[in-house]
């Protein structure tokens, strides 16, 4: 995997999940093209890459292609919205975008040697996983589980976004334990994580939280056993 496609992923990540807030996204769907919020996010993810790249205009067709592009992903999407189921939806713009981004890695750059630089391809790789751990990690389990609907006890209510920040936090734990090769560690998490979760499955009137609670801690367990190993697996080869 070259350093250019790793740069040009971390600025999308950037740009999509980490400085894209969820109001923004809603102003989007409602306004469509005439959000201007649609042009903040556009302009957030040039500037992502000119940052990535240190402001080497070399590399210019990635700073012309990739916003151009996004903006018409993004509109296309935008107006599938409400017509195109959002899970397939949401996989088929980030595709797109990725596609964009390794068209431009094997056209556009396509003899691109790795030189010493601030960052290496390892450091970055690492960045890229947290990311994908955190932010793009959250937006995806909460997409793929958007097709069930489970309310839980209201009588006490919770810390808000307090799901989504433990999300995380057990993601990154995973992600720690299985660099690490402390895979027993895992299994104790899992086990700590049901035993606080008890009390809300033996209050659940039937199986169906059960069911959203172990669907989504799977899915997020297995994000990050996938994350860490590929990123095992790239440090290796990038030895």
């Amino acid at each position: 995997m070259s350093l250019l496609f790793i740069k040009m992923l971390l600025a999308h990540v950037l740009g999509d999940f980490v400085f894209q807030p969820s109001g923004w996204v809603e102003h989007k769907l409602k306004r469509r093209h005439k959000s201007k919020y649609l042009y903040f996010h556009i302009l957030i993810h040039l500037v992502a890459l000119l940052v990535v790249f240190r402001l080497d205009f070399a590399y210019w067709p990635v700073f012309v292609v990739i916003p151009i592009s996004h903006f018409i992903i993004d509109l296309i999407k935008i107006n599938l919205h409400k017509k195109v189921n959002t899970r397939w939806l949401f996989v088929a713009d980030q595709l797109a975008h990725i596609m964009v981004i390794l068209g431009l890695g094997l056209y556009y750059f396509p003899d691109f040697s790795i030189s010493a630089e601030l960052f290496s391809e390892k450091d970055l790789f690492l960045v890229l996983c947290l990311l994908i751990l955190t932010f793009a990690g959250s937006v995806f389990i909460q997409v793929l589980m958007s097709r069930w609907i489970v309310t839980e006890d209201k009588e006490n209510q919770s810390l808000p976004a307090a799901g989504k920040y433990i999300g995380m936090l057990e993601r990154l734990f995973i992600f720690a334990f299985v660099v690490l090769n402390q895979w027993s560690a895992i299994g104790f998490l899992i086990t700590a994580k049901s035993v606080f979760r008890f009390g809300d499955l033996s209050r659940a009137k039937d199986r169906k939280l059960t069911e959203y609670i172990l669907i989504g801690t799977l899915l997020s367990f297995g994000l990050a056993i996938l994350t860490g190993l590929l990123f095992k697996w790239f440090y290796k080869a990038a030895l």
